[in-house]
């Protein structure tokens, strides 16, 4: 985005690495949580102070959790179920985060004065394939996710009227440090499941779904799957 020429602000925890980023595509950071209300408050303040009110919102912060519903456990062999705050924390940064943002940001749009065809602005999601097909332990990563999915029509359809696009993109398997810490024969082993091609997803291909979700303005209340084909299996 920074490439095409947008000027960027990064909302993330990771104060270091962030800076070091937003330095490199001449944007700027903010240190922003998600799940708090006064968190994000500075975050669009700090934002707009530097670059003015945002046309564009890309939601894509969010936690995988691994944990069955019910389970035994290995010691003892009784039945543990799933501890509920973590499933709590789960929907609080991918669910509830990814609405507090945006409904910020689609106020702020709302100020702006229309573009060509009306519009003032577009907001993308990321949601996961897991909201389609989500495996053993991903009951609460599964269920954030789908909300995510499932909130963007009714969304899209919320601001029609004010010129405010939203879309949602489902990843695959992507090679995000999530993934690339992992052993290389894990990630062979991962990427050989993808029906074609064969290898895990590019952050890039991501970057490029987002591009063309922003630039081509009939794009709207649409769900993108970015996977391979891939439909994941029960584990």
């Amino acid at each position: 985005m920074a490439a095409a020429g947008a000027r960027v602000a990064i909302f993330d925890l990771n104060a270091e690495r962030g800076e070091v980023v937003a330095s490199e595509i001449g944007g700027i950071f903010c240190s922003v949580d998600v799940t708090d209300e006064a968190s994000l408050d500075a975050g669009f303040a700090k934002s707009r102070g530097a670059h003015g009110q945002e046309r564009i919102l890309v939601n894509c912060a969010g936690v995988a959790t691994g944990e069955k519903t019910a389970s035994r456990d290995k010691a003892s062999g009784q039945p543990v179920a799933h501890r509920l705050a973590a499933f709590v924390r789960t929907v609080n940064i991918n669910l509830i985060g990814t609405f507090g943002c945006l409904a910020k940001s689609a106020a702020g749009m709302l100020t702006l004065e229309p573009l060509e065809d009306g519009e003032r602005g577009i907001i993308i999601n990321t949601a996961s394939v897991a909201a389609e097909d989500g495996q053993i332990g991903q009951a609460a990563y599964a269920a954030s996710k789908a909300g995510v999915k499932g909130m963007t029509l009714p969304i899209a359809r919320d601001l029609m009227n004010e010129g405010i696009r939203c879309n949602v993109v489902l990843p695959g398997i992507l090679a995000t440090p999530m993934l690339t810490g992992l052993p290389q024969n894990v990630q062979d082993s991962l990427g050989a499941t993808v029906p074609f091609p064969k290898r895990l997803g590019r952050p890039q291909e991501y970057a490029d779904t987002v591009i063309f979700l922003i630039t081509n303005g009939y794009m709207n209340g649409a769900s993108v799957r970015l996977d391979g084909a891939l439909r994941m299996a029960p584990r």
